[in-house]
């Protein structure tokens, strides 16, 4: 029988055993969050002010730089304000909603991922085909079809989660609210519910992951065929940078939700540098290293300098 003290808020107790050190915390996650706000607004507006960047690469790099605005901002906010002295309480729509948004944003970025290495693909191995394949239309499609899908994924989680009754604790042991923290306090058997779960959340990250895997496979062999050292070596740049930021991503999937036996702590750590650090490195693992995206920042740098009133 179901308990009739519904939940209708939640405690968030923060970081597991890191309760002595969140003044630190507080300075220190501040400073990520203020970087990765900074980093990916300076690679919008240098992409975006620049003719030359309008290519289907920098388009995915700009839908890129804006999941990463939003992504750190499910949670950061929520993550500043308690160590500071505000509430750690969130209201039961609160919870829900930061659910969706951190899992729907998070698979957006994941389908972008395939996505981007898909466009290095056809970039790589069909040079002169490149622009007839990504095409305006295809681009706006299949940016689109990232934010859809990733829809899709999140509003079947945040249901599945929250279609379960709380009525006990609602202390949640978490800085925010995550499928594995929020099934343990459901009021009712979650095993299934567990296993469809870990199916769902393993299953789009590996279909993801095969399939960058197969497109980088293709332009390996397509690099060792290139004479040029120079184009080899310039090829091998932008992919070696794709990949780390995917395996920087990726693991964190792993290491959260698909542990046999669940660590808080390392949970916590793993969730956390996937929220702040991942976002803040994307700048500079993607664009940073690129020559054209220095020249147009710099330019955008300056014209700021020279603004009337400076």
């Amino acid at each position: 029988m179901r308990n009739l003290s519904i939940v209708t808020e939640f405690i968030l107790l923060g970081i597991p055993h890191m309760k002595d050190m969140e003044s630190m915390l507080f300075v220190l996650f501040l400073g990520f969050y203020i970087f990765t706000l900074l980093g990916n607004l300076l690679i919008l507006l240098a992409i975006i002010s620049s003719t030359r960047l309008h290519t289907p690469m920098y388009f995915f790099l700009c839908q890129l730089s804006v999941c990463d605005i939003f992504f750190p901002s499910v949670s950061s906010p929520k993550m500043l304000f308690y160590p500071s002295g505000n509430s750690r309480v969130i209201s039961y729509a609160g919870c829900a909603s930061q659910l969706f948004f951190y899992h729907f944003l998070g698979c957006t970025e994941c389908f972008l991922y395939t996505v981007m290495a898909y466009d290095r693909f056809v970039a790589i191995c069909y040079p002169l085909r490149y622009m007839v394949i990504m095409s305006h239309r295809a681009c706006t499609s299949l940016a689109v079809g990232t934010s859809f899908f990733g829809c899709i994924q999140a509003t079947f989680l945040t249901a599945l989660t929250f279609q379960l009754p709380y009525c006990g604790a609602n202390e949640v042991d978490y800085f925010c609210c995550d499928i594995p923290v929020m099934l343990k306090l459901a009021c009712a058997d979650t095993s299934a519910l567990e296993m469809v779960g870990f199916i769902s959340v393993g299953l789009m990250p590996l279909s993801c992951f095969l399939l960058i895997l197969t497109s980088y496979s293709c332009i390996v062999c397509s690099i060792l065929q290139i004479q040029s050292t120079e184009g080899r070596r310039q090829a091998f740049s932008t992919c070696s940078a794709h990949l780390t930021a995917i395996l920087l991503s990726f693991m964190s999937v792993v290491l959260i939700y698909l542990q046999p036996t669940p660590n808080p702590w390392l949970n916590a750590t793993v969730q956390i540098l996937n929220n702040l650090v991942t976002p803040m490195l994307n700048p500079l693992i993607y664009s940073l290293r690129n020559k054209e995206v220095k020249s147009s920042l710099r330019n955008v740098l300056q014209q700021v300098a020279f603004l009337p009133g400076n």
